[in-house]
């Protein structure tokens, strides 16, 4: 069965958002705040800052509360500070709003080292598109291939917005420029043209619970895989939304 998920905190867990609300842009309050090391004008990556997977998110009413597994949180609306900022992101510069609250304090504390909480345009801390897919029967023949047989349990190691249940591995692949109609529990029907392949990296090594490195995720792709110019394997891919319909009240 379809799911949806997304992280409201570029690099923090990335859950099941089942209530989520879809436009045209996508999931509304995916990568919708990120944190920024001011100093050196640097959006933060999960791949170099592991501890954020551990870091849960909800925004409701926007009221934003990121929750660490010791059991702390900080809860508040993030309002704007009026300070403006230019940041490096994947080496493309994106504006950002520095937000006032208890975020920022929280985050730092378990980063260890002085963060602060930003607000970004839609899209703008977004790796690809709007959207990403990944399909059961990739992840099932990457499990078998890697010895990694808990991998439809992780499927959150790629942080896709949509996980499709398919038989045949790689077939989204073949999607590529097809408009697919995507019926998804508690959200509705999604019609999404897909787009290119999604390189990968070593986030897929780290735990997407724990945030601890240990698997060989990476290495089996790029051992059986097509990769790209810096050698990055390729699994899932993008997709944009073309029509959104509610789905029924029940």
């Amino acid at each position: 069965m379809p799911s949806l998920g997304f992280a409201h905190v570029k690099g923090t867990r990335h859950e099941a958002r089942p209530g989520a609300v879809v436009d045209a842009h996508g999931p509304v309050g995916d990568r919708e705040f990120c944190f920024v090391d001011v100093e050196r004008r640097q959006v933060l990556k999960t791949v170099q800052n592991p501890r954020l997977i551990r870091m849960t998110t909800s925004l409701a009413d926007g009221t934003l509360t990121i929750t660490l597994p010791d059991g702390r949180s900080a809860s508040g609306v993030p309002v704007g500070s009026g300070e403006h900022l230019i940041c490096c992101y994947w080496k493309r510069p994106v504006e950002l709003e520095l937000t006032d609250g208890p975020h920022s304090e929280l985050a730092s504390e378990w980063l260890g080292k002085p963060v602060r909480l930003a607000r970004a345009h839609r899209g703008d801390v977004v790796y690809g598109a709007g959207l990403s897919i990944v399909t059961t029967a990739s992840m099932r023949e990457l499990a078998d291939r890697s010895g990694h047989h808990e991998l439809l349990d992780e499927a959150a190691r790629f942080r896709a917005t949509l996980v499709l249940d398919t038989d045949e591995p790689f077939i989204e692949e073949t999607w590529r420029g097809r408009d697919v109609t995507v019926n998804v529990p508690g959200i509705g029907a999604l019609r999404v043209r897909i787009g290119s392949p999604i390189a990968r990296c070593a986030i897929l090594d780290l735990d997407p619970i724990t945030g601890e490195r240990g698997s060989n995720l990476l290495k089996t792709l790029a051992a059986s895989r097509p990769r790209n110019e810096a050698g990055e394997p390729y699994f899932g891919v993008n997709a944009e939304i073309i029509e959104t319909s509610a789905a029924p009240d029940t």
